[in-house]
């Protein structure tokens, strides 16, 4: 269970309960369509509340219909187009409901935030016109925009990119070749490496990293460079066989107190890349923590530096970590930063992840999966790569297994390079 932050959730809380709710709501007699809205929708870290809007030709008779939903503990208020309630967790759910032809302008309306709603309403009377239409493009086609990403309705400057044709077109979980972080029952993983590649190849992937823990990782049964090789005659027998995703061989390493690695050169040389992460040691002083990572990401090993700020959204927040000097280190050394899609790590954030982007860092959206299931994370990391305004080309793994080996042969060279 996550953590409530000042009687807010994180946002994929906010999803599985609006998903639930959709579905519930999509069911209905009289629902033409229903939506998530809101700072859910723009995946704003917190959630204070969840917004949904439906639309129907009876929209008095879908608002009472709201408050008899089977998720529902009490109706809380009842004003005008819209109904508020909450749910047995004591999330308030607002629905607001409206007429087909309506629908777009209030999916706007409902999803911006204060400032972008504050903005497109200048916008609209400077230009005489009416925030209307049954869809979103409609909307923002009356105003001379195109559209605008949900993830970037913040108000700041999304309106004037859209108006002028220069909104990026943000990467989409389609566009993910492979996962650079996956664990098998080789260490803390639940399954065999040959069932992490099927779900991997049925999740869309065409590839897999499998980045098992290292040996000083006890309680996650971390492996010995013995253990290792093993592993890689495993990998090789899955390779071969039809139907799965590609299984690259590769580890996740901790960085040691000391930001040596937890394996001998030799090992990490015979893989085909490297995450390298903190697990222990995570109360050292910010000077100490932050030395200790900068040395990591400078080996010519270490291809991508995982969950960086080690928060656990259950149980710890961010370690004292100067993290805009890793972003510094990351772009000198071409070392590529990770947001962990896990709910429990959301790490990097939306923040340092824009941060990195801006500075001029990769990033790589991995699920971090122990099992199957976890590949459905990747929705939560995109959604963060998204507000991020990350790109297509801006995603290591975004690229095919020859382009991410490139870029790890890559950062090898240029590591000896400025070691010598």
């Amino acid at each position: 269970m996550l953590k409530r932050t000042e009687g807010r959730i994180y946002f994929p809380e906010a999803w599985i309960l609006a998903d639930s709710m959709l579905a519930t709501l999509r069911a209905l007699k009289g629902v033409a369509r229903a939506e998530m809205a809101g700072s859910a929708r723009r995946a704003s870290e917190t959630v204070g509340d969840l917004d949904l809007l439906v639309a129907g030709d009876d929209p008095d008779a879908l608002r009472a219909e709201f408050g008899r939903l089977p998720q529902v503990n009490e109706v809380i208020a009842q004003d005008g187009a819209t109904t508020s309630i909450r749910v047995r967790s004591g999330m308030q759910v607002d629905l607001r409901a409206v007429k087909p032809d309506g629908f777009g302008a209030a999916w706007v309306t409902f999803t911006g935030s204060p400032a972008h709603n504050l903005q497109l309403r200048a916008r609209a009377e400077k230009m005489g016109r009416a925030i209307a239409g049954a869809t979103e493009e409609e909307v923002y086609a009356a105003l001379d925009c195109a559209w605008i990403p949900p993830e970037l309705r913040e108000g700041r400057g999304e309106i004037e990119l859209a108006a002028s044709g220069r909104l990026p077109r943000l990467m989409q979980q389609q566009d993910l070749r492979g996962d650079l972080h996956t664990h098998s029952n080789w260490s803390d993983g639940r399954n065999e490496i040959a069932e992490m590649a099927r779900a991997a190849k049925e999740h869309g992937y065409d590839y897999i990293v499998l980045t098992d823990h290292t040996q000083s990782l006890q309680i996650a049964q971390g492996l010995t460079p013995a253990r290792f090789r093993a592993r890689a005659a495993e990998i090789a027998a899955v390779n071969a066989r039809p139907g799965l995703a590609r299984v690259l061989n590769g580890a996740e390493v901790d960085i040691l107190p000391d930001g040596s690695l937890d394996l001998p050169d030799e090992t990490l040389a015979s893989l085909d890349l490297v995450v390298a992460s903190v697990h222990v040691a995570q109360d050292q002083p910010k000077d100490v923590i932050t030395q200790r990572v900068l040395t990591a990401l400078r080996s010519p090993h270490v291809d991508v530096y995982a969950h960086p700020t080690s928060r656990r959204l259950d149980r710890r927040g961010e370690t004292s970590l100067d993290v805009e000097a890793v972003i510094a280190e990351a772009v000198k050394t071409g070392t590529a930063l990770e947001i962990n899609s896990s709910p429990f790590r959301l790490d990097l954030n939306d923040s340092w992840a824009r941060k990195a982007r801006e500075a001029g860092a990769l990033l790589a959206i991995d699920n971090d999966a122990h099992y199957p299931a976890e590949y459905d994370y990747v929705r939560y990391g995109c959604a963060i790569g998204r507000r991020a305004g990350l790109t297509p080309d801006r995603v290591l793994n975004t690229r095919d297994p020859e382009g991410v080996l490139a870029f790890c042969r890559e950062k090898a060279a240029r590591a000896v390079g400025n070691l010598r």
